[in-house]
């Protein structure tokens, strides 16, 4: 039936747009009222069993399910038998009506919806706790599909978020169990994951950025989005018609082999979260299509982002785990906390307990190896001995664990680890000029920071001292001798400063090709190394020249 058959323009049996865009009556209280009755009607207080658990989660809603989706990850809250349990759980749901998707449309559009769609199929593709996906025609010809969020939701999810946030500031006053302020944790996870899940706009960029990045990769796609049509509460995409990633027997009737999707599948997620630091957060069987030979991934609701510095990390804790260095992975963990935090760890502690990881997992086959098992055990070690956990790092290792159980079947003789060190090899051939000096740049760029932050503890320094708060003896024995040695110091300190400046900065010039280049070269860049390679050669021949002078004085006495 088409859109022009069917009366659209009614009211229907359904809700307004404006009543469905309204919060629930009562507000918070009557929230907390449902929640209770639900708690009441699986007799919560009368004990608790990880199958009662995800009941009670699946019967207060899409919060509560990705709550416990998330505390699947976190055996240092929950038991392990509870971890596993929440891992199956997915906000499934039952369907909306189908005049409630077209009220949805309607009031998102303001316009006549035939004058978008000329088909749209009453019975949808799936239907989860936060939106429902139908099959749809739109006028022009293309085969869609639409993403309609479930009127309410994300008010009650709000709300939801705003209860579970007071009961957990309540509790961190009562007690102070180190696990309430892991629960914090999770907290905030969930309502960034939230602010992300129910702004369908966000889900449209990432379509489109994401598919800007597949471009590269012969075998990988997702689907186009027609960014005219999206709204914070509607996503319209190409319909993808393929092979679930579940359905291995369609797969290898249709002449596909297993190994060589996992190995790319897992190639592409290292490419993904190591170089282009912008990846799939929820790579489960269901948002995997196998297409005309390209892997397909779709849903790009939950997407992560690593920046430069903490993606290097990851990258040097593979190649040590590849091969058992505890010492190094131990370095990069350090490195992803503040310094400050660094310095109260007790490193033996933290030594050892990277060893016994180590040992454990690098010579692993995925076969017998649990990717889960070791993320949630770094994590674990991270937090038991004080290292500070970054949010990027909690959803990497969640799209890796989700990974892991997805391809288990296809790639169950190769050890995962061997696969992403392959790429990191592979993708670092023939860049060691430009990645030599994007290195010291960094280096000069770090040390630069150093020196400002040891500028800004004598601007403290100075402050106590014109105030009197601060005291100084010192005795200076002898000639002046140590006062030149100093100012030459503080001299040619600043020179180098300068160098690593105009380094600094013509590198920038250089990789951002400014104008005007000569032989593919930035002219001003260009001057940049110029001077800077000139000061560095006055430096050194007056550095020779003075060390010259202190020997031929030295032979005279």
């Amino acid at each position: 039936m088409t859109l022009k058959q069917e009366s659209l323009y009614g009211r229907l049996e359904n809700l307004s747009a404006s009543e469905y865009e309204k919060p629930p009556k009562n507000g918070r209280l009557k929230r907390i009222g449902e929640i209770i009755g639900v708690l009441r009607r699986y007799d919560a207080l009368r004990g608790m069993s990880p199958e009662k658990l995800c009941k009670i989660l699946q019967a207060l809603g899409p919060t509560f399910v990705k709550v416990g989706q998330i505390l699947s990850m976190r055996s240092e809250i929950l038991p392990q038998a509870y971890c596993e349990a929440l891992a199956s759980l997915r906000s499934h749901a039952d369907p909306m009506p189908y005049s409630t998707v077209l009220n949805t449309l309607e009031h998102e559009y303001g316009r006549n919806l035939s004058e978008i769609f000329d088909f749209i199929d009453r019975k949808p593709l799936g239907s989860a706790s936060v939106a429902q996906v139908h099959y749809a025609k739109l006028v022009t010809g293309e085969s869609v599909a639409v993403k309609v969020q479930r009127p309410g939701v994300r008010e009650m999810m709000a709300q939801d978020i705003a209860i579970i946030r007071s009961v957990v500031k309540l509790a961190m006053r009562i007690g102070k169990d180190s696990q309430l302020f892991d629960l914090k944790g999770v907290v905030e996870e969930i309502w960034t994951s939230f602010r992300m899940e129910t702004d369908f706009l966000v889900e449209a960029r990432n379509l489109q950025e994401f598919r800007e990045f597949t471009d590269h990769f012969a075998y990988m796609d997702c689907p186009k989005v027609y960014m005219s049509l999206c709204t914070h509460k509607v996503v319209v995409m190409d319909y993808i018609q393929g092979i679930p990633l579940a359905h291995t027997r369609e797969l290898k009737e249709e002449g596909y082999s297993l190994k060589e999707i996992g190995t790319k599948l897992v190639d592409n997620y290292a490419s993904q979260i190591l170089d282009r630091g912008f990846f799939h957060a929820d790579p489960h069987p269901g948002n995997i299509i196998i297409r005309g030979g390209q892997i397909v991934l779709i849903d790009m609701g939950i997407m992560g982002r690593l920046n430069a510095h903490t993606r290097n990390i990851l990258k040097d804790i593979i190649f040590a785990l590849a091969v058992q260095d505890s010492a190094s992975i131990e370095e990069s963990l350090l490195k992803l906390s503040p310094p400050a935090t660094a310095v109260s760890i007790n490193r033996a502690n933290l030594l050892s307990d990277i060893d016994m990881i180590v040992s454990n997992f690098a010579t692993i086959d995925l076969e017998d190896l649990n990717m889960g098992e070791f993320i949630l055990s770094l994590l674990q070690l991270m937090q038991r001995n004080g290292l500070e956990i970054p949010s990027s790092l909690i959803l990497v290792s969640r799209a890796l664990v989700t990974l892991e159980g997805t391809i288990s079947e296809f790639i169950p003789d190769v050890n995962m680890v061997e696969i992403i060190e392959n790429h990191l090899k592979e993708n670092g051939m023939g860049k060691g000029v430009k990645k030599e000096v994007s290195s010291l740049a960094t280096e000069s760029l770090q040390a630069t920071h150093s020196l400002l932050e040891s500028l800004s503890y004598s601007k403290t320094a100075v402050k106590q001292l014109t105030r009197g708060n601060l005291k100084i003896n010192a005795e200076l024995v002898g000639s002046q001798t140590p006062l030149r040695q100093l100012s030459y110091i503080i001299d040619r300190l600043t020179m180098a400063i300068i160098i690593a400046g105009l380094f600094v900065g013509s590198s920038i010039v250089y990789y951002a090709r400014i104008r005007p280049v000569v032989f593919g070269i930035p002219i001003v860049g260009m001057l940049g190394y110029v001077v800077a390679f000139c000061l560095g050669v006055w430096i050194i021949v007056d550095s020779m020249r003075r060390n010259h002078q202190l020997r031929k004085k030295s032979r005279h006495k």
